[in-house]
């Protein structure tokens, strides 16, 4: 299986966290590989910068990569597959990511169940 992950499940993997459910990290050890978007570095630069995170983005990246975590770019295709999404969640990087899930077809694994709506690419964990 291969996975996207979104941004709360990756900080919940990299910090340890134990909000990240056991189905969750299971999910991800078994997976035959693991993406990040580049839209979630973004989303976490951004969050950095305006004081709601602590971590800096570089320092995610060191770890994700340490991880063995693989990186997925935005194309222009990603971008165009958002355009297709019925408007059922207003976060543009929530809608980008599983954009991306469809057009990789890679399971979206992420905690928040309005997602699910998109896709049964999309795994609420």
């Amino acid at each position: 299986m291969r996975l996207l992950l979104d941004t709360h499940i990756l900080l919940w993997l990299l910090e340890n966290s134990l909000r990240l459910k056991p189905r969750a990290r299971s999910l991800i050890l078994n997976a035959d590989e693991v993406f990040v978007s580049s839209a979630t570095i973004w989303e976490i630069a951004i969050k950095f910068r305006l004081g709601k995170m602590q971590e800096a983005p570089e320092l995610v990246v060191t770890e994700l990569e340490s991880a063995g975590l693989r990186k997925l770019d935005v194309t222009y295709r990603h971008a165009v597959a958002t355009a297709k999404l019925p408007l059922i969640h207003g976060d543009l990087f929530d809608r980008l990511l599983v954009a991306q899930a469809i057009a990789e077809h890679l399971q979206f694994v992420t905690a928040d169940p309005k997602l699910a709506a998109y896709s049964g690419l999309v795994t609420v964990v």
